[in-house]
């Protein structure tokens, strides 16, 4: 192994070994939210996620070229308030980790203080079984969500302008929808779980006498929101594994805990799971995601 595979071993090993859920807790989950993706067996060379997973993230031949069209109707999906129902509203889209995260192990791993504990500045994110990476998924989608929201009237704000770059660290992606003075954030993921579990699952700040607890009750009305367009929307069920009827409760990110304005994660199902990652990888599917959380958020806006 190379001086650079060693340090890249070294560095998915900080970012995943032992570690829970991408969102959950440890007992039955491989990764962890502000973690990276397990660490290959003992023997074996360090697989990390190249950046050409990147092309599963573009429309397949012949796919349309509007990332706002609904996959079943070809239509926009605008709001049933008139033509632009968000107009004067501010969404802060916080695309979870970045495409060039597992190059840069020193400024990825740097702790930062999140209150109720230290992290990393960044992780690397999870990725299915054939290397569509969790950082081009969340780019893609959010990119196609911003697209409708700003059809819709919204101003719209990403924490991160490309997937091939490093971080930003969780304390500045908080920063950001803070300075936006944001109506709503969403950190868009997917988790990295044991095969057989599945299903989708929505993340709210919890009370830690912190600058969050003042919009906790609006981060649930804004999670329930989602989650209910989000199961309309996509046809996926409920997380079989993590939370109770899709909502979970944390106090340990620094996406959440940072947080001044009502914000959210949605973990949009488990790259792991095979029927789930086959879904992730198709264009019109994250058309499909993408326009569910807009009429999520758009609900909770109105």
């Amino acid at each position: 192994m190379s001086v650079t595979g060693k340090a890249l071993a070294a560095t998915l090993v900080l970012c995943g070994l032992g570690a829970a859920a991408c969102g959950g807790t440890a007992a039955g989950a491989d990764l962890a939210r502000e973690r990276g993706p397990v660490p290959p067996a003992a023997g074996t060379a360090a697989a990390p996620v190249a950046p050409a997973s990147d092309a599963l993230s573009r429309p397949a031949a012949g796919a349309a070229s509007d990332p706002t069209a609904s996959p079943a109707t070809g239509q926009s999906g605008q709001g049933d308030q008139g033509d632009r129902p968000l107009s004067g509203k501010v969404v802060v889209i916080d695309p979870g980790h970045n495409g060039q995260n597992y190059r840069h192990p020193a400024e990825i791993n740097k702790q930062v203080d999140v209150l109720t504990q230290s992290k990393a500045c960044d992780t690397t994110g999870t990725a299915t079984d054939n290397g569509y990476s969790e950082a081009a998924f969340t780019w893609d989608v959010s990119q196609r969500l911003a697209k409708i929201l700003k059809s819709r009237g919204a101003t719209v704000k990403l924490t991160r302008d490309s997937n091939s770059g490093v971080g930003p660290c969780i304390t500045q992606r908080a920063a950001i929808g803070n300075r936006a003075k944001a109506d709503a954030a969403i950190s868009v993921h997917a988790d990295g779980s044991s095969p057989a579990n599945h299903g989708f699952h929505v993340i709210m700040p919890k009370k830690i006498g912190g600058p969050v607890d003042p919009v906790v009750n609006a981060s649930r009305k804004l999670g329930l929101d989602v989650r209910n367009a989000f199961r309309r929307g996509t046809g996926l069920s409920y997380s079989t594994y993590i939370g109770k009827d899709a909502l979970d409760y944390r106090n340990d990110l620094g996406g959440l805990n940072l947080s001044t304005v009502p914000k959210i994660f949605i973990e949009s199902g488990n790259m792991r799971n095979p029927a789930e990652a086959a879904k992730f990888q198709q264009p019109a599917f994250r058309q499909r995601i993408a326009l569910a959380l807009a009429n999520g958020l758009q609900q909770y806006l109105k």
